[in-house]
C-alpha cells in the first residue's frame, strides 16, 4: 500500500500577486518561499496551520513544462477546504465574489464558496457534526 504523507494543490494564474495578497491579508497565510520571474512572481508558496498552497504563473510554467500550461489555463480549479470557524471565514471574505451563497448541507457541513482573484473556486466548510471518513 502506498503511503501518502501530504497534496498539496497549486494553482496556476495569470499572475500571483493578487491571489498571494488574498491569501495572506484576508486569511492569514504566510508566504514560505517565492521565485521571481522577471520582475514579477513566478511561483510561491504558501502555509498557515500546517496547510500549504501554490501559485504558479501560466509564465513559469510555459517555461518550466510548456504541455501542463495550456492545461492549466483550461481551469478553474476547485479547493473544498475545511474549516473551524465559518463565521471567520465570512468575515474575512467581505467584498469577494460569492459563487456558492452560505447554505447548510445533507452531509452537516455549513458553506461558502467563494472565487479567489484568479477565478479559482474555493469552498469553505464547517461540519455542524463530524465529518464522516
Amino acid at each position: 500500500m502506498v503511503h501518502i504523507k501530504r497534496i498539496t494543490p497549486v494553482l496556476c494564474v495569470e499572475a500571483i500577486e493578487p491571489s498571494l495578497q488574498f491569501w495572506t491579508e484576508r486569511f492569514g497565510f504566510t508566504n514560505a518561499g517565492e521565485v521571481p520571474d522577471g520582475n514579477k512572481l513566478g511561483f510561491v508558496m504558501l502555509q498557515k496551520d500546517g496547510v500549504e498552497l501554490m501559485y504558479q504563473s501560466y509564465a513559469s510554467a510555459a517555461k518550466d513544462t510548456p504541455s501542463m500550461a495550456q492545461l492549466a489555463r483550461k481551469g478553474p480549479t476547485f479547493l473544498y477546504i475545511e474549516v473551524d470557524d465559518l463565521e471567520a471565514i465570512l468575515e474575512a471574505s467581505k467584498g469577494v465574489e460569492v459563487v456558492v451563497p452560505l447554505r447548510t448541507t445533507f452531509y452537516g457541513a455549513k458553506e461558502i464558496g467563494v472565487r479567489d482573484p484568479a477565478g479559482h473556486v474555493i469552498l469553505f466548510a464547517q461540519f455542524t457534526k463530524p465529518a464522516e471518513q
